[in-house]
């Protein structure tokens, strides 16, 4: 039987088709990657102890999450993780201050009395910039970045926060600036000897939401994005 040439190029066009969504679902698949904020939706965040995404605290603008200094409420993603990959952008005005948690507890009145911090912080401009304990991508107030490339106040810095099993690494701008062991002598002697020594639960938790912190500035966040990694 003769198969007209119009039906088998019809065939092949969406076997095609079918394939390449195939492989993209695929791709998806490997990667894992979730969007935590498009650029429209705050779907993924609510506020700290709180049930609702505070906008009278956080705004978008142009595409980006933007804190308002009035009301300093963190945000918390909706849902906990464990071992994981984040990604986003940063951007603060100048002599802003913010950071990025995670291992986040609800139990405490704070987001910092139980989640490490990854520094946001204008460097040239304020304090907590000049030490570098405390500068921008530094393990807030404990552990120095080394070998950093950040931009400055009004500029995106692209940052990597990877937390697998105890080991936690910090990432700014295509470079890794710190790493470090969660429960390891060196960081529970830094802790004992810092501010965290009296909130119990700090840096215990195994498993919490991602904050990101209104410190009373104008910070903005964009391209937020997570996946859940295998130990």
């Amino acid at each position: 039987m003769k198969t007209p040439f119009k039906f088998i190029v019809t065939v092949m066009a969406a076997s095609l088709l079918l394939s390449g969504c195939s492989t993209a679902a695929r791709n998806h698949e490997q990667t894992g990657w979730k969007v935590l904020f498009n650029g429209k939706s705050t779907d993924a965040f609510r506020g700290f102890r709180q049930a609702v995404f505070p906008t009278n605290s956080w705004v978008i603008d142009d595409g980006a999450l933007k804190s308002l200094p009035k009301r300093q409420i963190d945000l918390i993603t909706r849902e906990t993780y464990e071992d994981f990959e984040l990604e986003l952008d940063w951007k603060v005005e100048k002599q802003a201050n913010s950071g990025v948690m995670f291992h986040v507890s609800e139990s405490e009145a704070e987001t910092y009395m139980t989640g490490p911090e990854m520094q946001v912080v204008d460097d040239a401009n304020t304090k907590d910039g000049a030490n570098p304990i405390t500068s921008a991508g530094s393990l807030y107030a404990l552990l120095p970045p080394t070998n950093k490339q950040c931009h400055p106040a009004g500029e995106w810095n692209r940052v990597r926060l990877i937390v697998q099993g105890n080991h936690v690494e910090h990432w700014m701008n295509g470079g890794k600036i710190l790493e470090y062991e969660l429960g390891g002598e060196p960081l529970k002697s830094l802790i004992a000897n810092s501010k965290f020594k009296v909130w119990p639960r700090f840096a215990k938790e195994k498993t919490g939401y991602i904050a990101l912190q209104n410190h009373g500035n104008s910070v903005w966040f964009r391209n937020v994005r997570i996946r859940h990694l295998a130990r």
